[in-house]
């Protein structure tokens, strides 16, 4: 009978980086859910680091592209989420500007707004809903307002109501 095959951190890790890109920090919480031994982890992180597999920086990069292009996000929640990931701030903030550098962020708050409006802003509620939705959305209020006001009906009168 053959001995049981024992699987290491590295050939895991390798397995889960096949199916996705994952951060260091991700695949850390992944490995340390399998109750592996923290030594192993460690080297087989740092051995994935060294050989390209694992890279924050283009898993912040990649993150923010979607964030941006896909799901309209802003740079605040864009950034926040990335950081979320255990990429450092640095690393998070220097992919968000690449990526918002090559798109702007006013076209992606365009692209927001007529994702979620059908025709114009009818009313002072409508105006409220979306306004507190873009800026979840991590889009600047002053931008939100100007854009949300340049669709109301009647020039945005009801806002002054």
């Amino acid at each position: 009978m053959p001995a049981p095959r024992t699987v290491n951190a590295y050939q895991i890790a390798l397995r889960l980086l096949a199916r996705r890109e994952l951060s260091s920090n991700q695949l850390r919480e992944r490995l340390v859910r399998r109750e592996l031994p923290a030594v192993e982890i460690e080297t087989a992180i740092t051995r994935l680091t060294h050989n390209g597999a694992v890279d924050d920086g283009r898993v912040a990069h990649a993150y923010a592209r979607r964030a941006a292009e896909v799901k309209f996000r802003g740079k605040r929640r864009t950034r926040r989420e990335i950081e979320a990931l255990g990429i450092d701030a640095e690393t998070a903030g220097q992919a968000v500007a690449d990526v918002f550098s090559e798109t702007n962020e006013e076209a992606v708050l365009e692209r927001a707004i007529d994702k979620r409006l059908d025709g114009q802003v009818r009313d002072r509620a409508q105006f409220r809903r979306l306004y507190h939705s873009l800026l979840r959305q991590g889009f600047p209020a002053d931008r939100i307002v100007a854009q949300l006001l340049s669709r109301a009906e009647g020039n945005g009168t009801f806002v002054e109501e």
